[in-house]
């Protein structure tokens, strides 16, 4: 789980934040950012095997250039010396169900999914229905434990923000509290998956990479989901080097954006850390003329959190909130590797900037015709930075 955040960081994170990030502009139309998708395009179960999902290379111009591979083709298509840069968080099983308890007999159902931790018991999240809740309610998660001692796993209401946000206390507290939730929640698993299926035991192989190392995520850095042991083998014998980091993926990726403007959208703070080793490794390999490959909107995101204005990369580790859209300046990243993202929302937003908005929507209208699947099972594209 994430630690403390050292003070430097969190204030050089608040500056940056305040002044504004390399080339944003004040702010856009959110509808700028719509596109019609078909119900029977998203993605509910993954490719099998991971590395055979569709890859559409988009490179961008005048007339972009939008080829149909897959992703097994990916060593082909970058060089000798590029390093591709994958999220190794890991996908809790952050969705708990219960009832609230002692107001009466017709106590109400509630799902709470958690997604910071504040320290040993207390956790924020995200509750439903939330109108059914009061600060100094008592939730309780499950009646019989897996493990005898844990009994139920019962949590105080603290405090209740708008929309729908809480802070849980929980009777349990570190490792065992940990355990209870992993035995009682399910994967959270977007909303449009959701809302068609219910989680089941696969969900807890599917939505996790190969890379899911360091617990803390609430959804998965899902490009990094196409990835196989065969794929990693034949990218190594290219020469292509592999480097992780971590960011922490908080619900707030799920929130749609409902200001009319992106300047009015407030993006939830996540937690990420790039090691001075990895920042050194990929400063070399940028020197030698190799190109840093971000594999995921996460990545991206927390690579130029850590980058300088030179685009040098160092340390980090801290809380960060970089919102991305058209107008940014990218310093540290040369190709993304992503999924398809949700009409008017900040993933298609950052797209839109790394590539130039009309080639992003030329090629999602592409996507939908040639019949790629959508979203954190679907398919994936390669992007080319615009010039």
């Amino acid at each position: 789980m994430p630690g403390p955040v050292p003070g430097i960081q969190v204030l050089r994170t608040c500056i940056k934040k305040r002044r504004g990030w390399p080339g944003q502009k004040e702010g856009m139309k959110t509808d700028l950012f719509n596109f019609d998708l078909p119900a029977d395009r998203i993605a509910l179960r993954p490719a099998i095997p991971r590395d055979s999902a569709r890859l559409l290379v988009v490179k961008p111009g005048e007339a972009p250039e939008l080829a149909d591979r897959s992703i097994g083709d990916l060593p082909d298509l970058l060089r000798a010396g590029d390093c591709l840069v994958v999220n190794d968080s890991k996908v809790i099983a952050a969705r708990l169900t219960g009832r609230r308890i002692g107001r009466g007999s017709n106590d109400p159902s509630i799902e709470a999914t958690v997604h910071k931790r504040l320290d040993g018991s207390r956790w924020r999240a995200f509750v439903r229905p939330a109108k059914k809740l009061e600060a100094g309610d008592t939730l309780r998660f499950g009646t019989e434990g897996k493990v005898c001692f844990l009994g139920e796993l019962d949590a105080q209401v603290l405090q209740k923000d708008e929309g729908g946000e809480v802070t849980l206390s929980f009777s349990f507290h570190g490792p065992v509290l940990d355990q209870a939730i992993g035995e009682r929640g399910e994967m959270p698993l977007p909303p449009y998956i959701a809302s068609r299926r219910p989680p089941d035991d696969q969900d807890r192989v599917d939505y996790q990479t190969l890379f899911a190392h360091e617990e803390g995520s609430v959804a998965a850095p899902t490009a990094g989901l196409h990835f196989t042991d065969r794929l990693l083998g034949r990218l190594n014998e290219r020469g292509i080097g592999l480097h992780k980091v971590t960011l922490h993926v908080g619900a707030g990726t799920f929130l749609p954006v409902k200001a009319d403007d992106t300047e009015g959208h407030h993006m939830h703070a996540e937690f990420g850390t790039v090691s001075a080793q990895t920042a050194a490794a990929l400063n070399a390999a940028r020197t030698k003329g190799g190109r840093i490959v971000a594999v995921g909107s996460t990545a991206l995101r927390l690579l130029e959190s850590a980058a300088k204005d030179d685009g040098a990369l160092q340390a980090f580790s801290a809380e960060t909130a970089i919102f991305i859209t058209p107008g940014y300046k990218f310093r540290a990243v040369d190709l993304m590797l992503t999924n398809f993202h949700l009409p008017r929302s900040t993933l298609f937003m950052l797209v839109a900037a790394f590539s130039g908005l009309a080639t992003m929507k030329r090629a999602y209208a592409h996507a939908i015709e040639a019949g790629y699947r959508f979203y954190s099972y679907g398919d994936a594209c390669l992007l080319y930075p615009q010039t």
